[in-house]
């Protein structure tokens, strides 16, 4: 195999890695993930990609007087989501890395 080949087969296999990619990140829209605080009374719902899909706030909640908290609950079960839908898509990624026979951990550039 001679070295124009071989750049042949390298750029063919970049493209398939950023196309499984591209779609790991188009599925990632499609996992959900549930974050939560003060043992379920806040509730976030959000994509493994990080959006946001909903709040839901226990009715006990809904007093003048618990305002600090449930802000406090909300911010909490915001980064709760977070964290799950981080550790998610890292998950995803890391399956598209492994069937493209890269080493756990390695970054392609722009991802």
């Amino acid at each position: 195999m001679d070295m124009e080949e071989m750049l042949a087969q390298a750029q063919k296999a970049a493209e398939t890695i950023q196309k499984q990619m591209n779609d790991t990140q188009a599925k990632l829209d499609e996992i959900e993930v549930e974050g939560a605080a003060g043992g379920g009374l806040v509730k976030v719902r959000a994509t493994a990609r990080g959006r946001i899909l909903g709040v839901t706030i226990d009715e006990s909640m809904m007093k003048p007087e618990e305002k600090q908290m449930v802000e406090d609950l909300v911010t909490a079960a915001f980064n709760d989501a977070r964290d799950r839908a981080d550790r998610r898509a890292g998950e995803e990624m890391a399956k598209v890395q492994q069937g493209a026979g890269l080493p756990p951990g390695f970054k392609l550039p722009g991802m």
